[in-house]
């Protein structure tokens, strides 16, 4: 057998050991593995492989000792544009058709659980202050925040120190828009200076980043007030963080899902007015079904990302978890945009309206989706009544594409390894809570075996996907869909198309359950409207857990 160096050597015998394959004195470990990368190899080819890899290693070892931070992005950037594709950009002033008629509750505790469009009339007619809301939320985060265990820093100080800003502001005709003087919080891998920025992963618990995320910054140039920062799954899976598993409002036994765990559950059960999630793949959709509130996953490349950790360059977005669509609408319009920092985002029109004809809107459902045996049919189905109760007759569409997703997912698992690259040579892995077979320290060590010529094969058919999807789906404004439905949350993750997930009852245990609206690449103003119109046509974006109202 040939002489390797250590490193060689590990990568192969991984390999054979994974497949369960024997290197005998007659092959080479090449030759065992080949099976594994589904190739076949001559023995001249081999011995050429063998030295081209020794070779090779010199550079993983160079590129190894230079230190990669999380912030530095990929010189390849995604673009989920199709052939052809032209972006809107003639904006045209936003009529929000705010509440006309918004009065103070006579117990003002449950201010907590006001729409945001609720809480912008009063603070504008200066019927509550900002220093008001932020002692109200305050107090409920000191009561609550324990119990759900989705706090991890509370802006206490500086929460106040910005209200009484607003107020002034307020008071000397100096209103800035909807969102002043409202409190929101934010999901904890998004870096604001000067406090920690754990990522919910214990390798990070003490982490300081010297920068403020943009969209941190944008939301206080709007006069918001960032109040507290929230627990998300460990780097961006699920609901377990290195404190605990955040809960469920409505069922305290029951994970709040992730990975904006925290977010969700915080607004649902009213400790924030609104709150920021990011998702890779269903990381808004899922925690904002399972605590029943209103989530927009926007568009790739809609949200600067500039002080969000990065776990995957080509899929993550930044996007509102909020009590209402109008509320996803209004969270939106102030985040969206370029920086001039994040080369990923584009600018495009955001030309909602109140007034939109949902009639003139071209809609779908996904007929497949409905008609399968699935726990939420009964539910879903009544979605689609009320739809159809406003004038509006979805189309039935077909979600079948013949460029197969599954396999274009691990664009997501590598990219992710590659953020985390340091995290799995110092071994610091073994310090994150969830070690299952899933979890993200097996899931970053498999990914260092996925060679670099299938990841570029995946990311050419997501290219395919993209096309497929545009020419058989984008002359719909709006399409209808199970949140969970097939495969329809991969493909738009990765086609890059928006969602609009919010809540349409409970099931048997009486935890929410929702529908997703699903849009054209920078369509958010039509599945908002759509949305909204739900919305006002049902209950239950009202319902809020009975716990949190005491």
């Amino acid at each position: 057998m040939k002489s390797f160096t250590s490193y060689t050597l590990l990568f192969f015998v991984i390999l054979c050991t994974l497949q369960n394959f024997t290197v005998t004195a007659q092959e080479s470990p090449t030759q065992s593995i080949e099976p594994f990368l589904d190739l076949e190899f001559t023995k001249e080819e081999r011995d050429f492989l063998l030295q081209a890899l020794q070779n090779t290693q010199r550079s993983i070892k160079e590129i190894h000792s230079y230190h990669l931070s999380n912030s530095v992005g990929m010189s390849l950037q995604f673009n989920p544009l199709p052939q052809g594709f032209v972006i809107d950009q003639k904006q045209i002033p936003i009529d929000w058709g705010f509440p006309s008629k918004v009065k103070l509750p006579e117990n003002l505790d449950d201010l907590a659980f006001y729409t945001v469009a609720q809480l912008s009339v009063l603070v504008k007619s200066k019927k509550i202050t900002s220093t008001e809301l932020t002692k109200l939320y305050v107090d409920r985060l000191k009561k609550y925040g324990d119990t759900l265990q989705c706090v991890i820093t509370l802006m206490e100080e500086h929460a106040f120190a910005q209200a009484k800003k607003a107020d002034q502001e307020i008071a000397t005709g100096n209103y800035k828009g909807p969102l002043h003087g409202i409190p929101f919080g934010v999901k904890d891998l998004i870096a604001i200076k000067g406090t920690k920025t754990t990522w919910g992963a214990m390798p990070y618990k003490d982490q300081r980043i010297d920068e403020t995320a943009t969209i941190v910054s944008k939301l206080e140039a709007a006069g918001a007030i960032l109040i507290a920062k929230f627990t998300l799954g460990e780097l961006a899976m699920g609901d377990v963080w290195y404190g605990g598993v955040t809960k469920n409002p409505w069922d305290l036994t029951q994970g709040s899902s992730g990975s904006s765990a925290g977010s969700a559950a915080a607004t649902a059960a009213g400790l924030v007015a609104f709150s920021i999630g990011t998702e890779t793949l269903g990381s808004i959709v899922s925690p904002s079904t399972r605590c029943g509130v209103s989530g927009l996953r926007p568009t790739y490349g809609r949200v600067s990302r500039y002080g969000a950790m990065a776990l995957s360059w080509s899929m993550d977005k930044i996007g509102p978890i909020t009590r209402s669509a109008l509320d996803c609408a209004m969270v939106f319009e102030t985040i969206r945009g370029s920086d001039g920092i994040d080369s990923n985002v584009q600018d495009a029109a955001f030309n909602y309206s109140s007034k939109t004809d949902l009639k003139k809107l071209k809609i779908g459902y996904i007929k497949s989706f409905f008609e399968a045996d699935y726990s939420n049919k009964a539910a879903d189905q009544k979605t689609l009544e009320v739809i159809r109760s406003l004038g509006i007759k979805p189309e039935p569409i077909d979600f079948s594409f013949d460029v197969p997703a599954a396999p274009i997912r691990m664009m997501l698992i590598v990219e992710a390894a590659a953020a985390f690259d340091e995290l799995t040579r110092s071994n610091k892995d073994s310090l994150l809570v969830s070690q299952l077979n899933w979890s993200w320290p097996n899931s970053f060590r498999m990914a260092r075996f996925i060679p670099a010529v299938e990841y570029i094969n995946a990311s050419r058919m997501r290219t395919a996907l993209i096309e497929e999807y545009n020419k058989k789906l984008s002359e719909y404004d709006v399409i209808i869909s199970p949140s969970f439905g097939g495969n329809q949350l991969l493909v738009t993750n990765l086609t890059g198309h928006p969602c609009l997930v919010v809540p349409n009852g409970f099931d048997d245990k009486g935890r929410p359950t929702s529908i997703s609206f699903l849009g054209k690449l920078f369509g958010e103003a039509s599945v908002i409207a759509v949305g909204r119109a739900y919305q006002e046509a049902s209950e239950w974006d009202e319902k809020h857990p009975e716990f949190f109202k005491k």
